[in-house]
C-alpha cells in the first residue's frame, strides 16, 4: 500500500458517503457513459454502474487492475481496462469523466478532458489547493481557467476530508467540476483568438494587465476600456475574472 501510495500517488477513497455525494454532484443522466481514471478498488466504479448506462474504468496498477473484474462481476454494464488513462482514445460519442484521480497526475487529466472533443463534464476529485487555485479560490484565476473559460465552466462543488481516504494524505480534497458550455460565450471562430489574447496578457510584461495591455493595444483605448468595466488599471493578471476577460478582449480585439 505505501509503495502504491508512493509511486502512483494513490488514496482510496473509502467514506461511502463521499462515495455517494461524487456520484450526484457528477449529476449524469442514465443512459450516460462514463471514463473513471484510476479505478483503483472499484468502490466508485460501482456507485456509478448503479447510476449510469455504462462505465469503463481504467487502472494502472497491475494487481489493482487484476483484481478488478472480479470487484465489477455483478455490474455488466462495466467495461475494466489495465491501461493509462491518459494514453487512451477518447471516446467519440459525448461521454463524462468521474473519478477520484492521483493527485501527480492531476494537472495532465485535466489537460487530457479540455482536449477531448465529446467530454461533456468532468468531476474530478482533487486536491483542495489545486481545485481552489482554478476556480479562483484565492482571489486569483489561473491561465487554463481564464484561456478554456468561453468553452468550460469551473466549479469548486464540495470539500471532502482527509479522513474519508486510505492511506490518509496530508491535504484535504474537493471536487473540481468542468462543465463544457452548451454554447460557447464567443463564437466558434474566435476562440483562438481569444486564447492568443489571454495568452498575451498572462505574459506580465509591465507588471499589470493593462500595462500589458497597452504594449499591443493603444493605450488611451486600454485606459477606456479599464474605465468602461470598472477595473484598476494597476490590477495583475490574476486578479482579473474570466468573465472581464472576455469583455476587455470584445472591447480591445472586436
Amino acid at each position: 500500500m505505501a509503495r502504491r501510495r508512493k509511486t502512483l500517488s494513490q488514496n482510496f477513497l473509502h467514506h461511502p458517503a463521499a462515495v455517494q455525494r461524487i456520484v450526484r454532484s457528477a449529476a449524469l443522466p442514465p443512459d450516460a457513459l462514463v471514463v473513471e481514471p484510476g479505478a483503483g478498488e472499484g468502490v466508485l466504479t460501482r456507485a456509478l454502474a448503479g447510476r449510469v448506462r455504462r462505465v469503463i474504468a481504467y487502472e494502472i496498477d497491475p494487481r489493482l487492475a487484476a483484481r478488478l473484474p472480479a470487484r465489477v462481476r455483478s455490474h455488466p454494464n462495466v467495461r475494466p481496462v489495465h491501461g493509462d488513462f491518459l494514453r487512451a482514445r477518447a471516446p467519440r460519442e459525448p461521454f463524462a469523466v468521474v473519478g477520484n484521480i492521483p493527485y501527480a497526475r492531476t494537472a495532465d487529466i485535466v489537460r487530457w478532458c479540455l482536449d477531448a472533443p465529446r467530454l461533456t463534464s468532468a468531476t474530478l476529485l482533487t486536491q483542495l489547493e489545486y481545485a481552489r487555485k482554478r476556480t479562483g479560490g484565492y482571489g486569483r484565476w489561473s491561465l487554463l481557467t481564464v484561456r478554456t473559460w468561453p468553452e468550460y465552466e469551473w466549479r469548486l462543488l464540495t470539500r471532502i476530508g482527509r479522513e474519508c481516504f486510505t492511506p490518509v494524505p496530508r491535504t484535504d480534497s474537493a471536487l473540481l467540476r468542468l462543465e463544457r458550455r452548451p454554447e460557447p460565450l464567443l463564437p466558434p471562430e474566435r476562440l483562438a483568438a481569444y486564447r492568443e489574447f489571454v495568452g498575451h496578457g498572462f505574459t506580465g510584461v509591465g507588471g499589470s494587465l493593462a500595462a500589458t495591455l497597452a504594449r499591443r493595444y493603444r493605450t488611451r483605448g486600454v485606459r477606456a476600456a479599464f474605465g468602461r468595466l470598472g477595473l484598476d488599471e494597476a490590477a495583475p493578471v490574476g486578479v482579473v475574472p474570466p468573465e472581464q476577460w472576455l469583455r476587455l478582449f470584445r472591447e480591445l480585439a472586436g
